[in-house]
């Protein structure tokens, strides 16, 4: 009996998920293979020597980690709370509930570059912070919370409609079966936006250009310029020559940050998620 062949859709698809994966994996394994070798603790705990050719990424590293940290601080609160806003006390259909959601939509594709240019009109140069980790993490918390709205919200109402009924029979109040009910049920949509915003925030050049600045040195307050690791690739990459083995071993080490700072935040999630639900 003859082996029935894949259709030419699934074929077509199969196709391309494979073009997909293999140019992911050759990108990885180009990085890993020519970064790996320059990694060590003493290019992760120093500072960079010889416009960057030279030395470590230590300063380069907490600045990243600062200017991350500026934008979480601000975007997460903000786009929760925003995003419980419109799932929970506004109407569908609404004329502030479609402004506002379509307002998202179009800020969600505006290009870095012009938060990049607003941040610095408006953030380094109206309120006087300067270039600063300040300046470059508001920037961003503005770039990143369109995405953790959407996603917040969409979380939130895909949590069914009898939650809120079984809650409303309990009698409880709606500050309660928000936090102890809703938000946790709507975990999973919360930690995809989280995840994309990370994402987004740390691997963002244009924007910090204007904002956070190029100063290598290790940073004293959050008023102080930072470059971040990915303007750091940028640099050595297209204006220092002879910057590549240093710019490959910031690369991996920007990827793995990514990710463990992306694992830490899932873990979170599901932790909290547990810690609620059987509180």
């Amino acid at each position: 009996m003859a082996k029935k062949s894949l259709p030419l859709p699934t074929l077509v698809l199969w196709t391309i998920a494979l073009f997909v994966s293999a140019v992911f994996c050759w990108i990885l394994g180009d990085i890993v293979w020519h970064g790996v070798g320059h990694i060590s603790w003493e290019f992760l705990t120093t500072e960079p020597r010889n416009a960057g050719r030279e030395g470590g990424i230590a300063p380069i590293l907490i600045s990243t980690c600062l200017i991350l940290g500026v934008c979480m601080a601000v975007s997460l609160p903000l786009g929760v709370g925003t995003a419980v806003l419109l799932a929970e006390f506004t109407a569908t259909e609404s004329v502030f509930g479609r402004l506002v959601r379509r307002s998202l939509d179009v800020l969600a594709g505006v290009p870095s570059i012009v938060f990049g240019l607003f941040g610095n009109a408006f953030f380094s140069i109206h309120l006087g912070l300067g270039f600063s980790i300040l300046s470059g993490g508001l920037t961003l918390a503005c770039m990143v919370l369109p995405i953790l709205i959407r996603s917040a919200e969409a979380g939130l109402r895909a949590v069914p409609a009898d939650y809120r009924l079984g809650a409303a029979a309990l009698g409880l109040s709606r500050t309660t079966t928000l936090g102890k009910l809703l938000l946790p049920a709507a975990t999973p949509g919360l930690v995809v936006g989280l995840v994309l915003g990370i994402g987004r925030a740390i691997a963002e050049t244009a924007a910090l250009i204007f904002t956070s600045g190029y100063v290598d040195r290790m940073p004293e307050s959050l008023l102080d310029s930072g470059r971040s690791l990915s303007i750091h690739i940028f640099d050595l990459s297209m204006n220092v020559a002879g910057g590549d083995a240093n710019a490959y071993a910031s690369a991996l080490v920007l990827l793995i940050l990514l990710l463990l700072v992306n694992s830490i935040a899932t873990w979170t999630a599901r932790f909290w998620l547990g810690r609620r639900i059987t509180s």
